[in-house]
Order: C-alpha cells, then structure tokens, then sequence
C-alpha cells in the first residue's frame, strides 16, 4: 500500500510571493507583452485562475511586482541608513543598497527598467518608485545642507538618482564594476560638490 505524505497547506500570503517570484522570472526571461499567465501558473504549479483571483489580471500581477520591488528597495535603504554615523556615510549607504540591490534581485530591476511602457497603470507605478528614491535622496541631502531650498534639494535628488540609472545599466554590461566601485564614482561628484557648498544663509 503506497503511502502518500500529505501536501503542505499554502496560505495566502506565502501563494502571492511565489506566485511574484514566478512572475518577475517569467516577464523577465520573455518580456511583458509576450509572457503568458499560463506559463507563470506553470511556473508556480497552480492554475490560472488562481493567478486571477490574487491579481486581477495580468497588468495587475505586473503592478504587485513593482510594488514589491518599491517595498524592498525602501526597506534595504532604510536599513543602510540606519546603520550610518553622518551624513556622508547616510548617502554612501544608501546609494549604495541600490546596487546592492540589484546584485542579490538583479530580475525585479530588469523588470522595473525594461518594462515601464507596458501599459499606462506601470509606467505611473514606475514613477511612482522613482519619486520615491527622489525624496529618499533629497532627505538625505537636507542633511548635509541644512536649510538649502527643498527646489534645490529635489534637483540634486533628481540629478543622483538618474546618475545612478545610468550607473546600474552601465554595471549590467560591465560586471567587472562592483557596487562599491560605482558608489564611490557617484560620490566622488555629489559628495564632493556638496562639501565644498558654502553653507546655507
């Protein structure tokens, strides 16, 4: 008589962050448009309609992807962050989570950049992520340069955070360039600038 070892009951939860590890991987590796939710409910072993009753539709799974990615991205930063002892250290740290970041979930980044123009709904959620690191950014600038005009601030915030798009696309055709060698270019002009600011009236 074969005995069967009975299967583990799934929650909620836990089904929605295997189905989104399923789903980055797939968008990755085809892209949105011709990824199907098939193939992620394969990927997860459930069926379809199970994708559907968790999110909606396909556009649906692809904003729970890039909302997780924004969570995590927050999370590591204000992790690093904390962890710093000054102000400089603060943006060190900080820029730095990103490319760390990418190292450890380099397919959630992929997804973010690649697929921005999937729909309307992503390419706002997009921004949304983008905004987000602006302020980050900017926050941890008005450190550095208190009482500088929060117009200011958010230009150098907007400046550090499209330098570090660039730095991480650079990284992706380059693997020789760890996290730390890029940081530490970053810093070499917005650390630099801000330290030789003569300080706010």
């Amino acid at each position: 008589m074969e005995i069967r070892t009975p299967r583990r009951r799934v929650g909620r939860a836990e089904r929605e962050q295997q189905i989104l590890d399923a789903a980055v991987a797939v968008f990755t590796e085809r892209g949105y448009q011709s990824a199907s939710m098939d193939t992620v409910a394969e990927r997860v072993g459930v069926t379809k309609p199970v994708l559907y009753t968790h999110f909606g539709s396909k556009e649906g799974l692809l904003l729970a992807c890039i909302a997780r990615a924004r969570a995590e991205l927050l999370a590591v930063a204000t992790a690093a962050v904390a962890a710093a002892s000054g102000p400089e250290q603060m943006l060190r740290h900080g820029i730095q989570s990103f490319f760390d970041y990418l190292d450890t979930q380099g397919p959630a980044w992929t997804l973010l950049y690649s697929e921005t123009q999937a729909s309307a709904a992503a390419s706002s959620a997009y921004e949304a992520v983008r905004a987000h690191q602006t302020a980050f950014i900017a926050a941890l600038l008005a450190a550095q340069a208190p009482g500088t005009e929060p117009q200011r601030l958010t230009g150098w915030a907007q400046v550090i955070v499209g330098a570090i798009e660039r730095l991480a696309l650079w990284r992706g055709q380059d693997s020789r360039v760890s996290s730390a060698q890029v940081t530490e270019y970053l810093m070499d002009l917005a650390w630099t600038g801000l330290a030789h600011r003569p300080a706010a009236q």
